[in-house]
């Protein structure tokens, strides 16, 4: 480990915040921009939330199938190959989705940047896990996720100045530039110990093989699953639950600004339970805090009938600054395994958890069989937040553990 790694400010963590923010654009674009984009392909109201629906779940899956392939690769290629070859793959999407005319054009576009944009966080996660003490561990993740977060913020503010082909332009060209970065970063020293070794590197069946490993695993992605219930679900879809049909709020909603005012929050939430899990020396603790902060919130969303636009801005942004746990949730991912494994893990959990959004859906719209939108929504919600605070009381404590060992 050189001198500069030791700094939370060295080069990886830059980088890493830097290619976490152009991924936080171009994977939140699209629901800032779904009611416009879609809108502009000639789809009334009802099918730009269907068609919504379905293309976010198919991104999604993207996510889902992309995480275990980059992560695999990760672990037996190395962290750099996934920065690399991820952001190629996602750029190229995101120009190809400017060309898009039809709904089935665009779910396949956004399945292909899916798969692109999975590599992009565990990856760095990793490189940054590794290359830092660990008394400064959690701070240099919180601030690769914090940072990076700000990318939805910037997308939002985009999506006002141009046309919707236009933004995803602006996020391929991005993810290009960004690569002329990545040739100054290097190579994990933990991975390259290993690399020369007979240990068995990304064997993603190495999860499944081993009932402790696969425990471990199953509750690393349990404790992240409110994050995608809350952006997926109640932010992304803010305008259908604001309708006169639903909590009747009075002014224009816009999912753009409320995705955006989520995600400032959840920046700065993201970076703030870094500082309080150093200060309390422990993620779980961290962990607990926030989650109430995002049961608190999702409470409020569900009691704002009659209410106003400012208002649920507002509580957006409290939901987004609830949910920057996934910032330690990420960190927990890549500290429950060793060096053989860091990477896998770390690009399929949280990729796990976005992928598990298209269930989530299925959970709500099933509900909607039943219920009406808002209590489907609610129920769906309190068995999410249920399963998670379940998982999280059987989680590791990993604020003190020692990053350099294998997985046999």
């Amino acid at each position: 480990m050189n001198k500069q790694s030791h700094s939370v400010f060295n080069l990886v963590v830059i980088v890493a915040a830097l290619g976490y923010f152009v991924d936080i654009y171009d994977l939140l674009l699209f629901g800032i921009i779904r009611v416009k984009s879609l809108t502009s392909l000639g789809l009334d109201a009802t099918q730009v939330r269907d068609s919504g629906e379905y293309i976010i779940s198919i991104q999604m899956a993207g996510l889902l199938i992309g995480g275990i392939i980059w992560g695999v690769m990760g672990d037996k290629k190395g962290r750099l190959s996934v920065l690399f070859g991820s952001i190629i793959l996602y750029s190229i999407a995101n120009i190809a989705n400017g060309f898009v005319q039809t709904v089935n054009q665009y779910a396949l576009v956004r399945f292909i940047a899916g798969i692109g944009l999975a590599g992009e966080l565990g990856a760095g996660i990793t490189l940054v896990s590794e290359s830092l003490p660990k008394n400064k561990r959690g701070i240099g993740t919180s601030l690769v996720s914090g940072l990076g977060l700000v990318g939805a913020v910037v997308a939002f503010f985009i999506s006002k100045k141009f046309d919707w082909r236009i933004c995803y332009f602006i996020g391929g060209g991005l993810g290009l530039l960004l690569l002329l970065l990545r040739v100054s970063v290097f190579e994990s020293g933990m991975f390259k110990q290993i690399k020369g070794s007979k240990v068995s590197r990304g064997n993603f069946l190495m999860f499944f093989n081993n009932a402790r490993r696969f425990k471990k695993y199953l509750i690393c992605i349990l404790i992240g699953l409110p994050t995608w219930y809350v952006i997926g679900v109640l932010v992304s879809f803010s305008k259908e639950f604001a309708s006169k049909e639903n909590l009747n709020i009075s002014g224009t909603v816009d999912p753009g600004e409320a995705i955006m005012y989520a995600y400032a929050a959840i920046s700065v939430g993201g970076i703030l339970i870094g500082l309080i899990s150093q200060w309390l020396k422990s993620r779980k603790k961290a962990l607990y805090i926030f989650y109430a902060i995002t049961a608190i919130f999702m409470v409020l969303f569900f009691m704002q009938k009659d209410g106003t636009a400012a208002q649920m801005y507002f509580i957006c942004a409290g939901l987004g600054f609830g949910t920057g746990f996934w910032a330690i949730f990420v960190t927990m991912g890549a500290e429950q395994f060793g060096t053989n494994l860091r990477a896998t893990a770390a690009t399929t959990i949280p990729n796990m958890v976005r992928g598990s959004l298209p269930l989530i859906i299925i959970l709500f719209k099933s509900l909607r069989g039943s219920y009406d939108y808002v209590t489907a929504a609610w129920i769906t919600g309190a068995i999410i937040m249920a399963i998670t605070i379940v998982a999280a009381s059987f989680s590791e404590e990993t604020f003190h553990k020692d990053l350099n060992y294998v997985e046999e």
